[in-house]
């Protein structure tokens, strides 16, 4: 009996203990699926969520480029791409194979299209050819039934309306490399495209936009179920440029040479209507991926079709500079205004001999017709009495020799060269023989167009250090009408000080350089000379036009050395030279001459005589941009409107448009020397 009682009690405390370890491991089940299920509940049902949704990014549309006028330059096109998944495709090759005969679609794409679906999950989509033509979507279209696992998708890709006539102005866009990825998560959507080069790529932040986002509902293996929701993007910021559609594609057409450039700017407000350098080339190359054979054919081309001349390439000013080294003189006081120089065609100086253009000189010649007839002794002259530095000084005060920071990539600064900076670069003392060279705008003096331009606007603004300028606001209220088209006229004349305000446009005149008005008289009065004088060296090529008259400076930069045989013998002028080693041609201008208001430079490469091809140019050039804007004038200056952001659609709504491209230049002739 005592033994069934203690056995009884053995068996109860062992109930005991196994209930409450029961109901102890309970609580903490239990307490544990609170915790998860109440507690954590927000962050279990996320990470569900992240499994199950899948979150996108969706790129928006690139911001737009427009030109003074409100005409596009860099648009959004709709894109109409060809998808195939390889899943839905019983036999991706076959598929291929009948798509070829609907659409172009060469054997490497079709090779292409087959590596990538065995690297990639069957079920997703795999672009086989982008920029499909209505045309070639309407076959696919039609073809669809026999075309398993093909669809269209549109989205949206750059064009550009001008062509290679607005190449390296506004640029291109491409695939970002390594180096341009900044951690945002956008340059890592596989077709999305940043700036290049040009305002492209100077732009980039403001044109770029802000993502979009998509919500999709997957399974487990990552394979689409359901869209849930979308947030469109946010468009990139248009942006208008001071750039002259129309005058741009004159003076592009207007260079045919094999190598050239010009600038033309307003004198006033320093907005650049026209840079143009050709040879160009075609912008929409990089945006459907450039092949490795145009790519080698435009990076070997001597040409240098991808370089913009006219704020990249570095020139000796040759002649051009001329004012600059006269004004540098009579503000100095080293010379006075009636100094005069006999030019028997040399200066001796040691034993060199330094020649004029004119072998049998000049003759007596002062400021004046010493720029009118480009008489090389004379500048000698006073280049040797003024100094390497004050005519340095003098140039950097014209824009020359430092960037102009105008917003464009690929400017270079020029140079404007002092003793201190021969030493420097060139661990050598300057000499008296590189201050008569540079007196001439050779040697060691580099300039780019756009420098050209600012100098000749600020001398024939009177002296005021007018800013080069390319972009305007497109809410600009401006760009509503009150075009810069509208400033009121200078006092006639050389166009010195104007007394009229420029309220109409709400341009403010520049400060003023300071530089004592009747040496810019001089100055300009023999830049007037230069074309309108029987004895300039630009007279063949004046305007008998009132309106359409003009004054400049002609240049002619040699490229190299020209030998005592080759001078004597005039073998360097011939026709027969090699193109490399044949002078450039330049010339500066600015109209109208009575009213002045814009300025042009140009540079021709090799191009021979200044005054016999770059001045021609100029003039149309000049003649163009005043017709032009009296046709703005007559119209009442309402641009049109820019029309909205067209937004990527799901299916294809309407055909492409054909790519536009502005056909090469041709060789130039060859005119006189000067």
């Amino acid at each position: 009996m005592r033994d069934e009682q203690n056995r009884h009690r053995l068996i109860t405390r062992r109930t005991l203990l196994l209930g409450g370890a029961q109901l102890a491991l309970t609580g903490v089940l239990g307490a544990r699926m609170w915790y998860l299920q109440v507690a954590e509940a927000d962050r279990y049902k996320t990470l569900a969520d992240d499994n199950r949704i899948s979150l996108r990014l969706l790129a928006p549309p690139r911001g737009r480029i427009f030109d003074r006028d409100g005409r596009p330059l860099a648009l959004n096109r709709e894109n109409y791409r060809l998808l195939v998944v390889p899943e839905q495709a019983a036999d991706l090759e076959q598929v291929l194979a009948q798509l070829s005969q609907l659409v172009e679609l060469p054997e490497d794409v079709q090779a292409r299209v087959v590596r990538e679906a065995e690297r990639r999950r069957r079920f997703s989509a795999l672009p086989v050819r982008d920029n499909l033509t209505w045309d070639e979507v309407a076959k696919v279209e039609v073809n669809g039934p026999d075309l398993a696992g093909v669809m269209i998708d549109v989205g949206l890709a750059r064009e550009y309306p001008m062509g290679a006539t607005m190449a390296h102005i506004i640029g291109y866009v491409g695939a970002p490399a390594e180096k341009d990825l900044d951690g945002d998560p956008l340059l890592e959507l596989p077709d999305f495209r940043i700036g290049k080069s040009g305002i492209e790529r100077a732009a980039e932040p403001r044109l770029r936009g802000r993502a979009g986002t998509i919500r999709v509902e997957v399974n487990a293996y990552g394979r689409e179920i359901r869209e849930l929701d979308r947030a469109e993007g946010v468009p990139g910021d248009d942006v208008q440029l001071t750039i002259d559609a129309d005058l741009q594609t004159f003076t592009t057409a207007r260079l045919a040479f094999d190598s050239a450039a010009a600038v033309v700017m307003d004198i006033h407000s320093g907005d650049i209507l026209a840079a143009a350098s050709v040879p160009t080339f075609d912008p929409m190359l990089f945006d459907r991926g450039i092949s490795m054979a145009e790519w080698t054919e435009l990076t070997s081309n001597p040409r240098a079709p991808l370089i913009n001349k006219a704020l990249g390439g570095q020139y000796p000013p040759g002649s051009t500079f001329k004012m600059v080294v006269a004004l540098a003189a009579l503000e100095a006081g080293v010379i006075p205004r009636d100094h005069t120089v006999f030019c028997p065609g040399h200066l001796d100086m040691g034993d060199n001999r330094f020649h004029c253009w004119r072998r049998g000189g000049h003759g007596e010649v002062g400021v004046v017709e010493a720029i009118a007839q480009s008489c090389d002794v004379f500048f000698y002259d006073i280049a040797r009495r003024v100094g390497i530095d004050a005519i340095a000084a003098m140039g950097q005060r014209f824009g020359l020799g430092h960037r102009l920071q105008i917003g464009l990539p690929g400017e270079r600064p020029g140079l404007m060269p002092t003793k201190d900076w021969k030493m420097a670069a060139r661990g050598r003392g300057w000499t008296q023989g590189e201050t008569l060279i540079a007196g001439i705008g050779q040697g060691y003096v580099l300039t780019t167009p756009l420098q050209l331009a600012v100098m000749t606007a600020r001398l024939a603004n009177g002296g005021r250090a007018v800013v080069p300028r390319l972009y305007r606001e497109i809410d600009d209220a401006r760009a509503a009408g009150a075009q810069l088209w509208n400033v009121a006229a200078p006092a006639a004349g050389t166009g010195l000080d104007p007394a009229v305000p420029l309220p109409e446009s709400g341009i403010q005149l520049a400060d003023t350089m300071g530089i004592d008005r009747s040496h810019m008289e001089l100055v300009l009065e023999g830049m007037r000379r230069v074309v309108n004088n029987r004895r300039g060296t630009a007279h063949k090529a004046a305007i008998e036009d009132p309106a359409y008259a003009y004054a400049g400076k002609t240049g002619t930069a040699q490229v190299r050395r020209i030998t005592r045989a080759e001078r004597d013998s005039g073998r360097y002028k011939a026709a027969d030279v090699p193109w490399l080693e044949r002078d450039h041609a330049l010339f500066v201008g600015y109209a109208p001459l009575g009213a002045p208001r814009y300025a042009c430079s140009c540079i021709i490469e090799h191009g021979g005589s200044g005054s016999g091809v770059a001045a021609p140019v100029v003039a149309d050039i000049l003649r163009a941009t005043i017709a032009l804007g009296a046709e703005r004038e007559r119209r009442g200056n309402r641009p049109p409107a820019p029309q909205p952001q067209p937004q990527p659609q799901p299916q294809p709504a309407g055909p492409g448009r054909p790519d536009r491209i502005v056909q090469g230049p041709g060789r130039p002739g060859q005119g006189e020397a000067t």
